[in-house]
Formats: C-alpha cells, sequence, structure tokens
C-alpha cells in the first residue's frame, strides 16, 4: 500500500464484499442473481438485489444468508425491470442484521436512488455525527447509509453531480453501484483499493446490456464480455443516452489491496489487470527460488498447501522446488470463511 495511505486507513480498510449492476436487460434481476452466485466468497451475511421497474419503482428484495436462501425463482420473477444492482455482505463495519442489508435506498430529490458498497469509509463516524448534528436520521450501523445521506445533501437535479460532491467528501475505500430510475451508476475510490470491472452482453433484442462486478469470474458464469476496469476515481454511468465517465477532483496515488490476489479474490478472476492463479502461482515460485539461494529446499520433504487459496502458491513452489506436490488438509466446503470471526470469544485459544 502506498506511504502517503494513513495507518488509520491501512487498520480500517478491511470490508470484503460485493457488488453487482446490470443495465438494460430483460433479465437483469435473474443476471444479478447470478452474477452474485459467482462473487458468494465475497460476502456470505447477507444479500440483496434492487430493481427498477417499468414505472421507474424500485422493487426490493434482501435477506440474511446466502444468496440461494435470500432468493428463489418467485422474488426473481417479482423483481421486474431493465435494471438491477446487487450486494453480498461480509460486515467488518456495522452487525449482521437486516437494517445493515445491502443495496440501501431511498425516495430522494432526485427520485429513488439505491447503493451498493464494498469498502470501508475511514471518515464515516465523523460524518455520521456530523449529519445527525444537523437532524439527520440513520436506521443502520453500516457506513453505507452515509453515502445515501451525502447524496441527499446535496440539491442537484443531476444524481452524478450529488453522488460526486458526496464522494469527495469521503476518505477511506469504495467501490459502488447506484441506481437510479434514470440511470446505472459506478464508481471507485481514488485508491483503487477494491476491485470493480465492467462488461457488456447482447440482450435478447441483440442490444448491448452493461454489467458491473467486483470480479470477472461473475462476467464469465452469464457470458459477459470483460470491457475494463472501473479506473480509480472514476464516476462511470450508464443512462438512455448511452454510457458517460468523469473522474474526481481528488488525486491519489494507487493503492490496491494484496489480499485480492493472496487470498480474497476467486482464483479464475483478473483483478488489478492480472490473473489472481497466476499471481498466486508465482508467488510460490519466487518463495521456492528464495528458499532455495537461502539453503532452505533441503529441509523440505512434501508442499502441502492450505486451501483453497494456498493451492496454486504451492503448486508454484512444487515445481521451482523439485518437490512433491500433496494434499495433508482438508477444508470443509460447507461453512463459511473464517478468517475474520465477528467475536473474538469464537477463536479457539490452544
Amino acid at each position: 500500500m502506498s506511504e502517503s495511505v494513513s495507518e488509520s486507513m491501512k487498520r480500517t480498510w478491511k470490508d470484503e464484499c460485493g457488488v453487482v449492476g446490470v443495465w438494460n436487460n430483460e433479465h437483469a434481476s435473474r443476471l444479478s442473481y447470478l452474477s452474485l452466485y459467482a462473487i458468494q466468497h465475497r460476502g456470505q451475511e447477507s444479500a440483496g438485489i434492487v430493481t427498477v421497474d417499468a414505472s421507474g419503482e424500485h422493487r426490493v428484495q434482501k435477506g440474511l444468508g446466502l444468496v440461494q436462501e435470500v432468493f428463489d425463482d418467485v422474488s426473481l420473477d417479482r423483481l421486474s425491470g431493465r435494471a438491477a444492482i446487487g450486494h453480498v455482505r461480509y460486515s467488518t463495519t456495522g452487525v449482521n442484521q437486516m437494517a445493515n442489508a445491502q443495496p440501501m435506498q431511498a425516495n430522494l430529490f432526485n427520485g429513488p436512488v439505491a447503493v451498493a458498497h464494498n469498502g470501508n469509509i475511514v471518515n464515516a463516524n465523523e460524518i455520521k455525527k456530523r449529519l445527525k448534528e444537523d437532524g439527520a436520521i440513520f436506521h443502520a450501523t453500516s457506513d453505507t447509509e452515509v453515502i445515501l445521506h451525502l447524496i441527499a445533501r446535496h440539491h442537484s437535479s443531476n444524481l452524478v453531480d450529488c453522488l460526486q460532491a458526496g464522494l469527495e467528501e469521503l476518505d477511506g475505500a469504495y467501490s459502488l453501484t447506484v441506481l437510479s430510475h434514470q440511470s446505472l451508476i459506478a464508481a471507485r475510490d481514488p485508491y483503487g483499493f477494491r476491485p470493480l470491472v465492467l462488461g457488456t452482453l447482447k440482450n435478447g433484442d441483440g442490444e448491448k446490456s452493461w454489467i458491473v462486478a467486483s470480479e470477472t469470474c461473475a462476467f464469465d458464469l452469464i457470458g459477459a464480455q470483460f470491457v475494463r476496469e472501473i479506473e480509480p476515481g472514476e464516476i462511470w454511468w450508464v443512462d438512455a443516452s448511452g454510457e458517460h465517465s468523469i473522474k474526481m477532483k481528488k488525486k491519489r496515488e494507487r493503492a490496491s489491496c494484496i489480499f485480492e490476489h493472496v487470498y480474497f479474490a476467486r482464483p479464475d478472476s483478473i483483478v488489478f489487470g492480472q490473473s489472481v492463479y497466476g499471481v498466486r502461482k508465482e508467488a510460490g515460485r519466487q518463495l521456492a527460488e528464495q528458499d532455495e539461494k537461502e539453503g532452505f529446499l533441503k529441509d523440505v520433504d512434501l508442499v502441502i498447501p492450505v486451501p483453497d487459496s494456498g493451492v496454486p502458491s504451492a503448486l508454484g513452489y512444487s515445481v521451482q522446488s523439485g518437490k512433491p506436490f500433496e494434499l495433508g488438509i482438508i477444508r470443509n466446503h460447507y461453512i463459511g470463511r473464517t478468517f475474520i470471526q465477528p467475536h473474538q470469544a469464537l477463536w479457539r485459544e490452544d
């Protein structure tokens, strides 16, 4: 991470959720559902989808649990409309309760607006205190609600202008999808800390559908084509007149999260312009090369990964070192992630 990022940011930026967005597709809710399924590893505590129906109103389905537990055919059919955003949550800011499930939505001066957020706003508490002093009412404990309030405080009829003004007040990490009755918006913080990618898909009319997601593995599942990353500090949106993009005023040195490549992202995704699988395997190869130079390989009998993110690295180590690769640890795939527990008491003390 860049030295220009404060120590408080380094300590705070640890939220790993997943966001998606779909524009101009009659199956927007089902494409969002499949995309969320592909990035389920990014959040397993709650899931939600918001669509815009033919009348310009939001339709919402959210719940605690996995994607397959929150949605079924009935709920997806009810989420009508050609545009949608979705979210899977892994809470590190705010407790795991229904009020914190995303996307969060409200009826603002600009009409209905929904926000799905991946990241941590470092100065969220400071902003929330100021807003409460001005009479704002908060229903959740998540920092995402702050973004909605900041949008509401700017009274321009142009939602992108309101969003840009609000984001300029934030410090921290955020990759966003925002849905109004007129547009789908994607935004990424000036550091580019968390991934956010843009893709396209031909819809049933032969026209172009736009897809936004946290990882490219979401595109693979629905047959979409990867176009590019949403750039750090970029606000991209699509509406009836086409796609548009502006850059935020804040300029920062890029500081992408290495944890995405080391552990969090799916190995078949392209993150920060590089194959996650390739980066992990190369890390293992370089470690073996280093161990060989320092004379450690003579003490190595087997290369055993800690599944699942450690498998590519172990393969790279095995190939470089010539030491046999074996599976010595079996992971239970029917439980969620365990690297961050919601309560300290859940950690076993030996």
